[in-house]
Order: C-alpha cells, then sequence, then structure tokens
C-alpha cells in the first residue's frame, strides 16, 4: 500500500497540502474551524475535490472568522447554496455556522479553540471523536480523526522518512509533546 507521502511524489494538486499544510499544528480559531469545515464537507466525497475548492471555501465563508459566522443568516446560507464553486449541501453549511458558534461558547471558559484541544490533550482517537461530538456537529469518527492528524494533534501525518516530518518535528506539534506514537 503506497503512503500519502509517496503518493503525493507525482500529485500536483495534493503535493502543496502534504508539504505545507498536512500535520502542521494550527493556533488560530479561524484556521482550525476552517480545517474542520473542511473535512466535514469532505465526508463521502475524495480530498482532491477539497482541495480544488479550498480556496473558493475560504472566500465563501469570509475566511472563517467564526464572529462572521455566527451572524449569518438563511440568506447567507441561500447564497452558500448557490455558490457553484464550493459543495453546496445544507446540512455541512450549516454545521459550518453551527460550530463556528460553538467555538465562540469555549472562549470563555478555555480562551480559544486551540486552548479546548490543548486542554484535553492527550486523548486517544476514541474519546476524541465522543469529546468531539459532545462539542461540535457533524463530526464522526473519520472527520475527528484526519483532523486531528492534520493540525498536529494525532500522530500520522507523514512517515519518519518523509522530509517534511522533520520540519513538522521541529515545530513540536502536541502529539510529538505528548510522547504518542505512530500507532497511537
Amino acid at each position: 500500500m503506497t503512503s500519502y507521502c509517496e503518493y503525493v511524489l507525482t500529485d500536483p494538486l495534493h503535493k502543496p497540502y502534504h508539504d505545507q499544510e498536512y500535520g502542521f499544528p494550527l493556533r488560530t480559531d479561524s484556521a482550525l474551524l476552517e480545517r474542520l469545515s473542511l473535512e466535514i464537507f469532505q465526508a463521502g466525497l475524495s480530498w482532491s475535490i477539497i482541495l480544488k475548492k479550498k480556496d473558493a471555501f475560504h472566500a465563501a465563508f469570509e475566511g472563517f472568522e467564526p464572529e462572521r459566522l455566527v451572524a449569518y443568516g438563511e440568506s447567507d446560507v441561500a447564497r452558500l447554496l448557490a455558490d457553484a464553486r464550493i459543495v453546496r449541501n445544507r446540512r455541512k453549511i450549516e454545521a459550518v455556522i453551527e460550530n463556528a458558534r460553538r467555538v465562540l461558547a469555549l472562549r470563555p471558559v478555555y480562551g480559544s479553540f486551540a486552548a479546548w484541544l490543548d486542554r484535553h490533550h492527550p486523548l486517544g482517537r476514541e474519546e476524541w471523536v465522543r469529546l468531539f461530538k459532545e462539542t461540535f456537529v457533524f463530526t464522526g469518527g473519520e472527520i475527528v480523526g484526519e483532523f486531528l492528524v492534520s493540525t498536529g494533534y494525532l500522530p500520522g501525518a507523514h512517515e519518519p522518512s518523509c522530509p517534511i516530518y522533520a520540519r513538522i518535528a521541529a515545530l513540536n506539534p502536541p502529539w510529538m509533546r505528548a510522547g504518542t506514537s505512530l500507532g497511537a
């Protein structure tokens, strides 16, 4: 079986994501909400579709700034449903808006989405899934797992032989600080 690190060597769509984003720690609420939202939009689709539409998602959802998204009403949902540049799925669009509300609800207690993640880290994958289901919407096991791997909270984004692994290791992502093994 070919690893993602090997697969992207010849794939012009996936390689920039692999080399510059996948597994790199994220800290801002908007960046974390964007990644969670992209994982939600990917459900049932290929990651290639999401990567092709990534910039359009960013523009359509105004940078995934939670403060902006919580103000969205039915006219914004209608605008997004009419935007052919993105995945037009009402349940997923509404999940992004609701999750923005939930990110803002974390702030009085934790300060930020990243601080909430840090407070609960390290957890095993199943515990993370349970916590996300209690806190957010449209967050199944695959969505949560990929979100956590892609943002540096769980290992597995890159093989140790991949040159990007060393770049991420230099950033000391949460899973490395916790001493989590690759098999976690």
